[in-house]
């Protein structure tokens, strides 16, 4: 495996480029594949035998694209594939579940912590698992949060709506008296204002992107192949569905132009 080799990330759309925004921040000399399943979002609603098949047939592409690591940027499938997968590869493969657990359970002094995300990531508990795990003195209150995914697709990050509908799903959490609250899918950061406002500055907001890459960073730096070379990245997208759709997000979210993303059919690996 050579550290010039490309970093693979995918997600079930576009939201898994907050966490490739911060892995181009933090680590700059690292190329890049990243894979968005635009035909087949959201992963939230879906059985775990589903977001499993679909993370196969993801990390099935992505290793054919010779990558050194993957990062299942997706929330959902973190919680739902990313054990199964780990026991079937052998190349790194980290979540971005665990990064945000432990952030969220180093910076809480009340030990009351928040968690909002798709229904199949509360559901399955995971994020309480990691919280207990670390300090059992935790007590973790989750809230799925369906409607953020499209609010964000459809680029209203400020608006009305999206603030009508965070106060809809968050106006419990207020009452928990909660000091930290994981942002638990990687579309929310795209809102973290407008969370922000409505929770107010005494719940502080934890961004498993920003965790997740520094995560990696420690990752390959173990793994001794982190990229040291000098040279410049590079970064080749891939879609499932809907190409300038998501160039025109991409846009948005991404500090570098995207020149082009190309359509894969996934089905078939």
């Amino acid at each position: 495996m050579s550290s010039h080799s490309p970093i693979g990330v995918f997600d079930s759309g576009v939201g898994g480029l907050t966490v490739v925004k911060e892995i181009m921040r933090q680590l700059p000399g690292e190329s890049m594949v990243y894979f968005g399943d635009t035909a087949r979002v959201p992963y939230g609603s879906k059985s775990k035998d589903t977001v499993l098949k679909y993370s196969k047939q993801i990390v099935h592409f992505l290793r054919k694209k010779e990558v050194k690591a993957i990062v299942v940027a997706c929330n959902t499938a973190s919680a739902l594939a990313l054990d199964e997968i780990k026991q079937e590869i052998d190349i790194p493969i980290i979540g971005v579940v665990e990064p945000g657990a432990k952030m969220a359970a180093e910076i809480t002094k009340t030990n009351s912590i928040g968690i909002i995300g798709t229904e199949s990531t509360i559901k399955s508990g995971i994020y309480t698992k990691y919280l207990r795990a670390i300090n059992p003195e935790i007590t973790a209150v989750g809230r799925a949060c369906p409607l953020f995914v499209p609010l964000v697709e459809e680029g209203l990050l400020e608006d009305r709506i999206t603030d009508d509908v965070i106060e809809r799903y968050l106006h419990e959490m207020k009452e928990y008296g909660i000091d930290s609250l994981i942002l638990g899918c990687t579309h929310y950061p795209l809102i973290r204002n407008a969370i922000g406002r409505y929770m107010g500055a005494e719940v502080n907001l934890v961004n498993p992107a920003y965790e997740t890459a520094k995560s990696l960073k420690a990752l390959l730096t173990e793994q001794q192949i982190l990229n040291q070379s000098g040279e410049q990245a590079h970064y080749e997208y891939y879609v499932s569905d809907g190409v300038d759709k998501f160039s025109t997000f991409a846009a948005k979210v991404l500090p570098c132009h995207v020149e082009r993303a190309t359509v894969v059919d996934i089905e078939s690996y």
